[in-house]
């Protein structure tokens, strides 16, 4: 099998570091460019060495549209707002693209809808195997159960963590809502909200501090029982294993707006 070429959005960063790490697994990838914002101080720097896993003969750079015109797939895990640019460069390149980073607003979720239409494009809040299991159980269970069980998501990151709750949080909650048939609805931080809690949406705890990689928790609470379903990372290098086998997945397919779901063959009920 030809290795397919990758071209690494948001080197530097924690998960590009992880990504750089976990292909050290692979044949079937290679990396042919890692990408930093302007004016990193790890610009010319051999991606491999910098991250501790094997040398890539790879320079970190800041140049997108190259790097992106010579892989055959994109993996972008930067800084939200740099991902309306990664869109737009894979776009302009007709390149394949496993997006991972979250938080980004209004423009780039547009530009996302527009990019499906013209480019295989996977969209994922958290590339975890296991985690993406969750999110189908989580829909089994909120379809199964009737809507007197309250819903609530709790979830636990590093202090360093930017956007709360986490696209995963909101992920499981779109799942949960997807398996009552209920519409889309903003995020609710209720775990530290006095008063009584309302019938029907679906609350949000959250939680930051020390170096946790994420702790997940679906609550579903009624009267004299509950259930419980959780996910917990310990290991960075998780993500890393799934956004590659999402990357190698997404090679050869059409334009298209796929999931973890798609890689795994977990059929959505929504």
């Amino acid at each position: 099998m030809t290795a397919a070429r990758i071209c690494l959005v948001g080197a530097t960063g924690r998960m590009g570091l992880a990504i750089s790490r976990a292909l050290d697994e692979r044949a079937d990838l290679a990396l042919v460019a890692a990408i930093a914002r302007p004016g990193h101080a790890a610009l010319g720097r051999d991606l491999g060495a910098l991250s501790g896993g094997k040398k890539w003969g790879v320079a970190i750079t800041d140049a997108l549209a190259a790097g992106i015109e010579a892989a055959d797939v994109v993996i972008d895990f930067s800084h939200h707002s740099h991902v309306a640019a990664t869109v737009d460069a894979c776009v302009a390149g007709s390149r394949a693209l496993v997006l991972g980073t979250t938080g980004y607003g209004e423009e780039a979720s547009r530009k996302l809808v527009d990019a499906a239409a013209r480019i295989p494009l996977l969209v994922a809040a958290n590339t975890s195997l296991a985690l993406n299991v969750l999110l189908a159980l989580v829909r089994s269970a909120a379809a199964a159960l009737p809507e007197s069980y309250d819903i609530e998501i709790v979830e636990t990151h590093h202090r360093r963590k930017v956007d709360a709750p986490s696209g995963t949080a909101l992920a499981l909650g779109a799942a949960a809502g997807e398996g009552r048939s209920l519409a889309p609805a903003g995020a609710e931080i209720t775990g530290s909200r006095p008063g009584p809690r309302e019938t029907g949406p679906i609350g949000y705890a959250v939680s930051r501090g020390g170096d946790v990689v994420g702790e997940h928790e679906v609550r579903f609470l009624g009267l004299g029982e509950q259930l419980r379903l959780s996910h917990i990372a310990t290991d960075r290098a998780i993500f890393a294993r799934g956004a590659l086998a999402a990357a190698r997945w997404l090679v050869g397919r059409p334009a298209g707006r796929y999931s973890m779901g798609d890689v795994l063959s977990i059929k959505s009920e929504s």
